[in-house]
C-alpha cells in the first residue's frame, strides 16, 4: 500500500489539508480530486484503487469542508482557487491533473481558467451549468428545514432533490444511493460544526461556467438520467472548452460517482493516462443533440454490449 501523507496549510488564514497517496512510480501528474460540499478528502475510495497505481492520488479538506476552517460569510471562490493553487505549491509539481464533481466542478474549472499552465488535464462531472429558479426555490425549502431545525428533513430533500426518482428511468442502485446520500448529510449536519453553513453555501452557490477555456486538454462527464443539469446542457458547456471530450454513464444520475464508482473512476485514469476511452464500460450515446454553437466537444462514445 502506498504512503498517505497528510499536510496542513493555511490560505488568508484558514486552516485546511490535503492528503496525497504517494506513487514512488508515477506515470502521470498528481491527480487533485475536488468533490462536492460535504465530500472530504477520505471519501473517494476509488480513486485511490484506479488512479493510485498510476500517480499519487491528492484528495483536500478545503476551507469550508471536512475538518478545515469554516468559510467566513460572503467569501468568493478565488480564496478556493488561492487554496488547491497552495495545493500544487506544496507538491512541489509544474502541473497537476483536476478531477471536479458536482459542487468542485466550478472549482476546478475556475482554477483552470485562472492558471491554464498549472493544469495538465481536467476532468468535471456532473457540471452544474444551469440551474432553474425551480430547482432553486426546492432547495430553498431544504435550506428552511435547516433553519427550522429539522436536520431529518434537509437531509431527506437535499438526497431528493439531487437525484432521478422517475421509476420509468433506470438507475443503478438508486436506492442505496439515496439512502446514503441521506445518511451521509445527517452525519455532517450532526457531527460537523460548520456542514450547515458549508451545505447552505452550496445549495445557493451561483457558479460561474461562462468565459470558454483553452490550452487544457478536457473531459466532461454526466449521468445519462442527471436532473440537477441535464446532459444535453452539459454538453453544450462542454462544447466551449476548446477540444474537449464529453461522455454519457448509463443507468446514473447527478450521484453517478455513487452508484457507479468504479466506471467512474476507470474512465478518469483512462483520460489521465492518455489512453483510449472507447473501451471503457458503461458509457451511453447521446441521441438527436443539436450541434454545439461554440467550439466542437467530442460526440458522446457508444456504450458496449453486455
Amino acid at each position: 500500500m502506498p504512503d498517505e501523507i497528510i499536510r496542513n496549510l493555511s490560505v488568508h488564514g484558514l486552516r485546511y489539508s490535503y492528503r496525497v497517496l504517494a506513487q514512488p512510480s508515477p506515470r502521470t501528474e498528481p491527480v487533485v480530486v475536488i468533490g462536492g460540499a460535504l465530500q472530504g478528502m477520505y471519501g473517494w475510495p476509488q480513486m485511490d484503487e484506479h488512479l493510485g497505481p498510476h500517480g499519487p492520488v491528492v484528495t483536500a479538506d478545503l476551507p469550508g469542508m471536512g475538518g478545515a476552517d469554516p468559510l467566513p460569510p460572503g467569501t468568493g471562490d478565488e480564496l478556493l482557487y488561492a487554496a488547491v493553487s497552495g495545493i500544487i505549491d506544496d507538491l512541489g509539481v509544474a502541473r497537476v491533473n483536476l478531477f471536479g464533481f458536482s459542487y468542485g466542478t466550478a472549482l476546478a474549472f475556475g482554477c483552470a481558467r485562472q492558471d491554464p499552465r498549472r493544469i495538465a488535464r481536467l476532468v468535471l462531472g456532473g457540471v452544474p451549468a444551469h440551474i432553474s429558479d425551480a430547482q432553486r426555490s426546492q432547495w430553498g425549502r431544504a435550506v428552511d428545514r435547516l433553519r427550522a431545525g429539522d436536520i431529518e428533513g434537509l437531509a431527506t430533500l437535499s438526497a431528493e432533490a439531487l437525484m432521478c426518482l422517475d421509476p420509468g428511468r433506470r438507475v443503478h442502485r438508486r436506492e442505496l444511493a439515496r439512502r446514503y446520500v441521506r445518511r451521509s448529510f445527517l452525519h455532517a449536519l450532526t457531527h460537523s460544526p460548520h456542514a450547515a453553513q458549508s451545505l447552505r453555501r452550496a445549495l445557493g452557490h451561483r457558479p460561474d461556467f461562462s468565459g470558454g477555456l483553452s490550452g487544457v486538454p478536457a473531459l466532461v462527464f454526466a449521468g445519462e438520467h442527471d436532473t440537477v443539469t441535464s446532459p444535453e446542457r452539459q454538453r453544450a458547456f462542454a462544447a466551449t472548452i476548446e477540444g474537449s471530450r464529453f461522455v454519457t454513464i448509463g443507468d446514473s444520475d447527478h450521484w453517478v460517482v455513487l452508484e457507479r464508482p468504479d466506471d467512474v473512476a476507470d474512465l478518469a485514469a483512462r483520460f489521465f493516462t492518455d489512453r483510449s476511452l472507447e473501451a471503457a464500460p458503461a458509457l451511453r450515446p447521446l441521441a438527436a443533440l443539436p450541434r454545439p454553437r461554440t467550439g466542437a466537444a467530442g460526440a458522446a462514445l457508444p456504450r458496449p454490449g453486455r
